[in-house]
């Protein structure tokens, strides 16, 4: 009893010491890691989130965040069936996992199962260790109990779906699962799962690109552990065993490279980059230049924009046919290349001349030799049409026609209102806008091309395009392209333009270019819910005999189209003011559109001498006053139209039109022969 006296106090001092030791070593340890300072994947998404690219991190290491909710739940089970049947009743540590480990170690002499719960392999992926040894097994399951009082159960196998092994630079199960079967966790297969689930112990003894018996064996034996605990019916074990295993491992996902290398450059921070695009079609259309390209020859490349007409998002950006093709320069960006329209740009030469009431889509208009100076323009085919309607003139894409507006409307003009609507245009330096403008004498990209031609859709007003989602709310307000009406004429126009072979008719509003040297084939087109535009070139510029854009670039638009994955909208309804008339209907001027008068007719050019353009005109009341029009020179009847509208005809200077209300109000007067002169007034 003496002797107990002296054991028992001396036993519970070492006791005590041994758990303050214990103690200060715990607390030594610091705070429990929970990833936080982890360095991530940097990834870009697409609108609904779904992976459009990936980058390493800055150690090379391929880290993609993955959650219990980005994984199909028989994953879960399988895992925890295989490596924690416990998991969500211990705290941590199972003593029976490791009573039972210690005592297959005594029995067989040799490690023949461990004891490590996922917490506990979770706080060794945290702090990984140098060495296996009782102090680091000792560590870790005291990790482990921290990791369950700070986190719940769901965070922590997010951890570990985020930072298990999987093989060389692979960590966490979205990577492998994109590396080695080239699809997102929750859409693996029985059996690519159970090989996911077994990687982890021995990652790169079983790795299947470099062993691919060893990751085959591992895989079989998940599946018969999963049958023994009977979470899958026999037969599709049996099945899932018969199914090939991967060999190698796939590229990581690429889908919008160009946009997704811009995204990051634009903001190198940032973890998770949003774009507009949409991930299925962005694949369907890549897909499409790619197979396309191939087909035109070995350096043409493809570029393929579709923006959604009502916001001005981004829905897909194909800027090359393959971003890793060299021979077709893939990593050059064609969406932003200044490149020559061709005849892309004519509907805008016809808009700003509906606008102007110079003509109508039944207008007659001459094609004909004709000279402009020293510049005389022939058709893509040498001949001539002779006498017609406007509306075919701009749907056979004839070069006559096109000009002799251009020379009315102004070139200048034409491209200071393309500028003010958000479209670039390229000149030669020191040279300023001509008549050769209409045929493609001026350099344009596709993003502003198809924004531009988005703007006809709209009846009239572009809007800024956006690609990243943060941009969306921060766009500009809309910007003045054409009037309404004139919007509307240009898109009825291009809707009935012959479509190329095996296409259907009458269903997108589109229009090709050619540019001079067959350098560049264009086709833009709209319904009424986007806008899609396609270039085809050599990306250095070097000429394609035959490149043309009706044959190369309009059959990848229509398909464009038809891959979108929606029917096609139906135009927007037609405004307040737009005439529908036959050709004999139509105020006398407008029947026929004559470039110049004959000799000696006109003494004084037709002008509108009051009010002047830009004036500001104050109105009063809910029926404001008539307001006078002072219009001098020009040939008899004179025709003036109020927005688009036309007044009878009259031999009369000063007229009178009464105004709807306050807004702008464009004033155009034509005569006789063709000439016309126009004015925009503000009305307050």
């Amino acid at each position: 009893m003496a002797r107990w006296r002296y054991i028992v106090p001396t036993a519970a001092a070492f006791a005590a010491a041994a758990v303050g030791i214990f103690a200060i070593w715990v607390v030594s340890l610091g705070p429990v890691p929970r990833g936080e300072s982890l360095d991530h994947s940097a990834m870009v998404v697409d609108r609904e989130g779904r992976l459009l690219r990936p980058y390493a991190t800055k150690d090379g290491r391929w880290r993609l965040p993955a959650t219990v909710d980005d994984v199909d739940p028989r994953f879960i089970a399988m895992l925890l069936a295989y490596e924690d049947r416990r998991f969500y009743d211990h705290r941590g540590v199972d003593p029976l996992a490791l009573l039972r480990a210690a005592w297959l170690l005594g029995s067989n002499g040799r490690i023949v199962s461990g004891g490590s719960t996922l917490t506990m392999q979770v706080a060794r992926l945290l702090e990984p260790r140098t060495e296996r040894s009782l102090g680091n097994k000792l560590k870790q399951m005291v990790r482990a109990i921290q990791l369950e009082r700070a986190m719940s159960k769901n965070e922590i196998l997010s951890l570990y779906l985020t930072l298990a092994p999987y093989g060389g630079n692979l960590e966490g199960l979205r990577a492998a699962s994109l590396a080695y079967f080239g699809k997102e966790p929750k859409r693996l297969s029985l059996a690519q799962s159970a090989l996911l689930v077994a990687l982890p112990q021995s990652p790169e003894w079983r790795r299947p690109d470099r062993a691919p018996d060893a990751a085959r064996a591992a895989r079989d034996r998940v599946l018969d552990r999963v049958a023994a605990a009977g979470l899958v019916p026999a037969d599709e074990i049996a099945a899932a065993q018969r199914e090939m295993s991967p060999i190698a491992r796939l590229a990581m996902p690429s889908l919008a490279p160009h946009a997704s290398d811009q995204a990051m450059l634009a903001s190198p921070d940032r973890s998770i980059h949003r774009l507009t695009v949409d991930a299925v079609l962005q694949k369907h259309l890549e897909d499409l230049a790619r197979d396309r390209a191939r087909a035109l020859g070995p350096e043409i490349s493809v570029a393929i924009l579709v923006l959604d007409n009502a916001s001005g998002e981004m829905l897909a950006r194909v800027a090359s046919a393959d971003y890793f093709d060299e021979r077709r320069a893939g990593q050059v960006d064609m969406t932003q290349a200044v490149r020559s329209p061709g005849s892309a740009l004519k509907p805008f030469i016809y808009g700003v001349a509906f606008e102007d009431g110079l003509v109508h889509p039944e207008t007659f208009i001459d094609d004909r030799p004709v000279r402009f100076g020293n510049y005389a323009p022939e058709n893509f085919d040498l001949t001539f049409q002779g006498t017609v309607s406007v509306r075919k003139a701009l749907q056979l894409s004839l070069n006559v026609p096109a000009v002799a507006l251009l020379d009315k409307v102004g070139s200048s003009r034409l491209a200071t209102r393309l500028a003010q609507a958000g479209g670039s245009l390229t000149l030669p330096k020191g040279e300023a806008p001509g008549l050769a403008m209409g045929l493609g004498g001026i350099g344009v990209t596709l993003s502003d091309l198809t924004m531009l031609y988005s703007g006809i859709a709209r009846l009239g007003s572009t809007i800024q395009m956006v690609e990243r989602a943060e941009d969306v709310a921060l766009a500009r307000p809309p910007r003045r392209l054409l009037d309404p009406v004139a919007a509307w004429y240009v898109g009825n126009v291009l809707i009935g333009t012959p479509p190329p072979d095996n296409a259907a008719a009458h269903r997108i509003a589109f229009k090709t270019g050619t540019s001079y040297g067959y350098r560049d084939a264009w086709s833009v087109g709209f319904d009424g819910r986007r806008t899609i535009g396609v270039w085809v070139g050599r990306p250095d510029g070097a000429p394609v005999p035959g490149l043309i854009g009706r044959s190369a670039a309009a059959p990848i638009l229509f398909d464009a189209f038809a891959r979108s994955g929606q029917t096609i909208a139906p135009l927007a309804a037609a405004p307040k003011g737009v005439i529908y008339s036959t050709n004999n209907r139509l105020p006398l001027p407008m029947q026929h559109f004559r470039p110049g008068a004959l000799a000696g007719e006109v003494a004084e050019p037709l002008r509108i001498l009051f009010p002047p353009n830009g004036a500001r005109i104050e109105i009063a009341g809910d029926k404001p006053d008539p307001l006078p029009v002072k219009i001098s020179g020009g040939v008899e009847p004179l025709t003036l139209l109020v927005n688009g509208r036309p007044l009878p005809s009259t031999s009369r200077r000063n007229v009178f039109f009464e105004p709807a209300g306050p807004g702008f109000v464009r004033l155009t007067v034509t005569d006789a022969k063709g000439a016309a002169d126009s004015v925009l007034l503000r009305l307050q």
